[in-house]
């Protein structure tokens, strides 16, 4: 819970900051606070979309340790947002 993320919008080339939430049922395996947190990390350094980071971080999870489910949480705010366009600054 509450692990930062740092990536940019694939589509603006501007930062988007945030949390994830990650959270999974294991399924005889499990993975380490750590890892999570690093798993989050490699994908968000890469341009990215919120919707795929979302995606690719629980694959990843699923690949890891087999879990019975995943849910991956992101919460972020995007500069789109706030410097171009509707510049809604409490967006999420």
């Amino acid at each position: 819970k509450d692990i930062d993320i740092h990536s940019l919008c694939e589509h603006h080339m501007l930062p988007f900051t945030g949390t994830v939430h990650i959270g999974y049922i294991p399924n005889g395996k499990i993975i380490g606070l750590s890892k999570l947190a690093r798993i989050a990390e490699v994908y968000a350094r890469r341009l990215q979309v919120q919707e795929r980071l979302t995606s690719q971080i629980a694959d990843a999870v699923v690949e890891a340790v087999d879990p019975l489910g995943v849910a991956v949480v992101i919460e972020c705010s995007h500069f789109c947002m706030v410097m171009r366009g509707v510049q809604k600054i409490g967006a999420k």
